[in-house]
């Protein structure tokens, strides 16, 4: 395993943890030296024990600095132990270090070093307690050091791998985004593929049977003289063409007519909206879209698009707001359009007033839904628009009068009264 690199809260605080450790066996050392020049030198060595773990090598540092650190901390911790009766107390400097050994190499050479401090208190627990009652110490002390080694992984292993998820959250949000994108584009291509096919279509239909009427009507015209019923024949033929060219084309230009956001997904034409209208007002428009819609037909799409649309140009026209918010929102029963802005607000009168306000409440009555246009809680218009979803019994779809409450949730981002 590599070594990965501790967030700097969990660095600044295994170093307080181990300047405290490193206080209290300091003062405890210097307060049971048998003889002051041993008080003094116990308190110095301490002093440069402490100095250079201030500088302790970075996880990214060659694996020779983490070496030459452990190695003179580790000469420091053993000459503790030599001046000092009571070594053991200097013993826990080594739990220390065997923090140190996980953070700085990986496990294998930490694992050797930690062997190492065992060894060096063992050495020590024999020559002051003998034969078996010093080794029988050394377990307990490298079970001691194996515990703060075993503590310090888990932390690298759980940075790490909070690391390595940050990085796959990142790039899954970046990949979403460009699908995202290039899902937007491809439904695009293929309405104006679409589009490109009906005028094909129409030059090979209409323009097949214009140029026959054409060629008819040249020969009725020569022969109107000479062969009055044969003409008036060709000319009852040629009314027929025109009459059937008519109908294609009526067809084809209510087609062509329609806004290209009509033939896209809901979602795809509502942020194509709401892009242009900042582009065009310099107002921002704060989205909440749902990520999964369910089956629309043509005639709930249109309808929510036109009451986003007129929404969004009456916000333009009369709002005199500097943000507004447009969220769409479903449930088991009913799809849920609601519109705002942070402007002037609007007066009782106004409320029925405009033939497009007129226009989509016919809409929404035509589709069994409703339209509510009224004050924005902190100020402001708000605009909700809701068509129940049809269900799968053949029955009309019906909103249930307990659901209109929803209607007046506050959106996100608004401010609150008071």
């Amino acid at each position: 395993m590599s070594r990965a690199e501790l967030s700097q809260y969990q660095s600044r605080l295994l170093l307080v943890l181990a300047y405290v450790i490193l206080a209290a066996v300091a003062a405890a050392g210097a307060a049971n030296a048998s003889t002051p020049a041993i008080r003094w030198t116990t308190v110095a060595l301490s002093t440069v024990f402490g100095l250079i773990m201030a500088f302790l090598p970075s996880p990214e540092a060659p694996a020779w600095k983490a070496h030459l650190y452990l190695m003179v901390q580790t000469i420091l911790g053993a000459a503790l132990m030599y001046l000092n009766d009571d070594w053991s107390l200097f013993a826990l400097l080594y739990f220390i270090l065997a923090a140190h050994t996980m953070v700085l190499l990986p496990p294998r050479l930490g694992v050797s070093w930690i062997a190492g401090f065992s060894v060096i208190t063992g050495v020590f627990a024999i020559v002051k307690w003998g034969w078996p009652g010093g080794a029988v110490t050394v377990p307990i002390y490298a079970g001691g050091y194996s515990f703060f080694a075993i503590f310090a992984h888990a932390l690298v292993s759980a940075d790490a791998a909070r690391r390595e998820s940050q990085k796959l959250l990142d790039e899954l949000q970046g990949a979403h985004g460009k699908l995202q994108e290039y899902t937007a584009r491809i439904e695009e291509l293929v309405v104006v593929e679409e589009r490109n096919r009906l005028a094909r279509e129409m030059h090979d239909t209409l323009g097949h049977r214009l140029t026959v009427a054409a060629v008819q009507l040249e020969a009725a015209q020569r022969l109107c003289s000479c062969d009055p019923e044969r003409s008036a024949a060709m000319v009852g033929t040629v009314r027929e063409q025109v009459r059937e060219a008519l109908g294609e084309l009526r067809s084809t230009v209510a087609t062509l007519r329609a806004p290209i956001e009509a033939d896209l997904q809901l979602r795809t034409s509502l942020r194509r909206l709401m892009a242009h209208f900042e582009q065009a007002t310099g107002l921002t428009v704060h989205q909440l879209l749902p990520d999964e819609l369910p089956p629309l037909s043509t005639a709930h799409r249109l309808a929510l698009y036109r009451a986003a649309q007129e929404a969004l140009t009456n916000v333009q026209r009369h709002a005199y707001a500097s943000q507004a918010w447009l969220v769409l929102s479903t449930t088991d029963a009913a799809i849920t359009l609601l519109v705002s802005d942070d402007g002037r607000g609007i007066t009782h009168s106004s409320k029925e007033t405009g033939f497009g306000l007129h226009g989509l409440r016919e809409r929404a009555e035509q589709l069994g839904g409703e339209l509510y246009l009224e004050p924005r809680r902190g100020g402001g218009t708000q605009l909700a628009f809701r068509l129940p979803l049809s269900k799968h019994d053949g029955s009309p779809p019906q909103l249930d009068p307990q659901e209109r409450g929803g209607l007046h949730a506050p959106l996100p981002g608004e401010r609150k009264n008071g």
